[in-house]
């Protein structure tokens, strides 16, 4: 069945401007389609996400934010974003057309590359996402299906001169951070991904660096580093395993192409190039040292010397032609009689060939200046080839130790010298990315345009407290490790977390530690079978009596008003049921007591009206007697709480 048929996007106008010609391609996220402007009258590539992702409002939102920040990024190698939009529900880019093919379907075709086309492709492939990584984006998916390759014009396969141009840029953040929303992962290539993604999830421009380094082994070998039944296989052998050289599968390729791809695909994120840029620094170099190492190999091979018999010579009397050698004769011919050896003039007289030599150049004033002009002309050129060869072609090496990175080339440039970069290391002193050490040293001799091999500092070597708090012990212990952290376990209760799974660090997660350093790993118990006690209505004293029995803290006590006796608790934060904790507080709420109520003057009254108007507040009545009220206690306008007994005494 011919799907291009099927295809109901065919033919569609989108946005009331672009017309769908063709589709181009199918991928996990989108498809692609070639479209016709009809505004600006050219051809541009539609990519259109697929409804699958299309129904989540948080990955449109996504989709159009990294849009407009691809939108923005402006290279010669990265596929322009010329608009976006959403066409029946479905968001899609409109895109710079590129009119050629992917990597993939190169490698398809010709399966590796030679070392210096493999080189120019990604030359141009870093020069893209250094780009991007200076805009503050990670491209997150960089594989040969994102790498479009337009062939040099005249048909040739050498892609040396080919243009090579970077697609999709942002869209895979876009796709993880709506699945993250939704509890769900989403992975790069598994062929291509970085180890830091696959064990945390975390990606910066060092986890490019990773993927383009397996892009470059793949086109120079015709194969991935690993392969394996389940992606999930693939993606841990990156995690567990160095990338082998590729001269394993492809002998012959230079060491400095080892030495590229190992740089490039370390385990390790801070071992690796710290971004495309540093990347593409290297690569340049290495496509320069194998340049030279590539032209040498292909040179024609000398032809050795060797020694031819020597034919001598006889003198000449009734032939006129010379004598042949014994190897040369025609059959039959004789050998001639010996030719007579003519003596030279110069030679002759005392002092031999030398003498004569002098005395012809002393008879002649103009040819004894000739000759010492010639000897003159020659001692100059002795001694400035061997100024030249001894000390003119060298320079100072400039110091470079003051700069970082990008100032260090700069500088390097400007004096006319290359830069390689060795190894960065880890110092106390020295900042992060600043040169730490240069070979040739400041000041030593090197050949004018020579390499000088930098050494980056690393910074010091410090690590953050990784967030491990929810994992199982032993995977928590392991991320410690891998931090060049020492792990100390101490256990407690909790109701949250299940036993043996990690609670909280002490330093706490984040914190900035050195290596070595001891980290508290407090390990969850599970609940605690003894429970916070109610005490709520008990005296204040009595309280902390029985949470000090199951060692809880009483951390503040704040006084209320309530109609409760004073000091009687009326609240606690930790309502009972609740497990304890280790190192448990609690805080309580205890009665201020009653308002105070003024005794009124009920003196010289009748008794029974007495006795209402105190009943009337709230007050108990003690009466003695019969009669008028001649004495009250307490006595009027005390202040005494709500209940008090007063007590009442009449008679006549």
């Amino acid at each position: 069945m011919d799907t291009t048929v099927a295809d109901p996007l065919l033919g569609a106008l989108v946005d009331g401007r672009y017309r769908v010609r063709a589709r181009v391609a199918k991928g996990g996220m989108a498809t692609v389609y070639t479209a016709l402007d009809e505004r600006l009258e050219r051809t541009v590539a539609l990519k259109i996400i697929h409804p699958a992702h299309s129904r989540d409002p948080q990955f449109v939102e996504r989709f159009t934010d990294e849009a407009k920040t691809i939108a923005r990024l402006t290279h010669p190698n990265v596929v322009a974003v010329y608009d976006q939009g959403t066409y029946q529900g479905l968001p899609y880019l409109v895109m710079e057309y590129v009119r050629g093919r992917t990597l993939r379907e190169v490698l398809a075709e010709r399966r590796r590359l030679q070392p210096q086309e493999a080189l120019a492709v990604m030359e141009q492939m870093l020069a893209a996402i250094a780009a991007a990584h200076r805009a503050g984006l990670v491209h997150r998916d960089v594989k040969p299906e994102n790498v479009l390759v337009a062939e040099p014009p005249g048909g040739t396969h050498d892609l040396v001169d080919g243009v090579v141009k970077v697609a999709d840029f942002g869209l895979a953040r876009a796709v993880e951070a709506s699945a993250d929303e939704t509890g769900s992962h989403l992975m790069a290539t598994v062929a291509y991904v970085a180890p830091e993604l696959v064990t945390d999830g975390h990606a910066d421009p060092r986890t490019d660096v990773y993927s383009a380094g397996i892009v470059l082994f793949e086109m120079l070998t015709g194969r991935v580093p690993y392969e394996a039944d389940r992606p999930v296989e693939v993606a841990w052998q990156h995690v567990d395993r160095d990338v082998p050289f590729p001269s394993r599968y492809v002998p012959g390729l230079p060491p400095a192409i080892d030495d590229l791809v190992t740089r490039a695909t370390r385990r390790d994120p801070g071992a690796r190039p710290t971004d495309a840029g540093a990347l593409l620094a290297e690569v340049q170099s290495t496509r320069d040292d194998i340049g030279v190492d590539l032209t040498g190999r292909s040179r024609p091979v000398a032809q050795p010397t060797v020694i031819v018999p020597r034919v001598e010579s006889v003198p000449q009397t009734y032939q006129s032609q010379p004598q042949r050698p014994s190897w040369a004769r025609l059959p039959g011919s004789a050998p001639s009689p010996a030719r007579r050896r003519h003596t030279s003039p110069v030679t002759a007289g005392p002092g031999g060939r030398l003498g004569g030599l002098l005395a012809q150049v002393n008879a002649s004033p103009r040819t004894r200046l000739t000759v010492i002009a010639a000897m003159l002309t020659l001692g100059l050129l002795v001694a400035i080839g061997g100024y030249w060869f001894g000390v003119g072609r060298y320079s100072a090496a400039p110091d470079l130790t003051q700069y970082n990175r990008e100032q260090a080339i700069q500088q390097a440039q400007n004096s006319g010298f290359k830069v390689k970069f060795a190894e960065a290391k880890f110092d106390a002193r020295i900042p992060r990315d600043k040169v730490l050490s240069q070979v040739p040293s400041p000041g030593d001799r090197i050949l004018d345009g020579g390499t000088i091999t930098i050494t980056l500092s690393l910074g010091p070597e410090i690590y953050k407290v990784p967030d491990i708090a929810g994992k199982e012990y032993d995977l928590a212990v392991a991320d410690i490790q891998a931090m060049k952290l020492v792990a100390n376990r101490a256990e407690r209760f909790d109701d949250a977390m299940p036993a043996g799974y990690v609670v909280a660090t002490d330093p706490q997660i984040g914190t900035q530690v050195k290596p070595g350093q001891t980290v508290t790993l407090f390990v969850s118990k599970g609940p605690n079978p003894v429970k916070v006690p109610l005490v709520i209505g008990k005296q204040l004293d009595q309280a902390k009596q029985d949470l000090a029995k199951v060692k809880i803290t009483v951390n503040k006590v704040e006084e209320v008003d309530s109609d409760k006796p004073k000091n009687e608790v009326v609240s606690q934060s930790i309502g009972d049921g609740n497990s304890v904790t280790d190192g448990m507080v609690i805080d309580l709420q205890v009665s201020k007591g009653p308002a105070l109520v003024t005794v009124p003057e009920v003196r010289n009254m009748e008794l029974d009206e007495a006795r209402k108007t105190l009943q009337g507040m709230g007050f108990n009545v003690e009466a003695q007697g019969f009669g008028t009220v001649r004495q009250q206690d307490p006595q009027p306008g005390t202040q005494v709480p709500p209940g008090t007994t007063i007590r009442l005494f009449a008679f006549f």
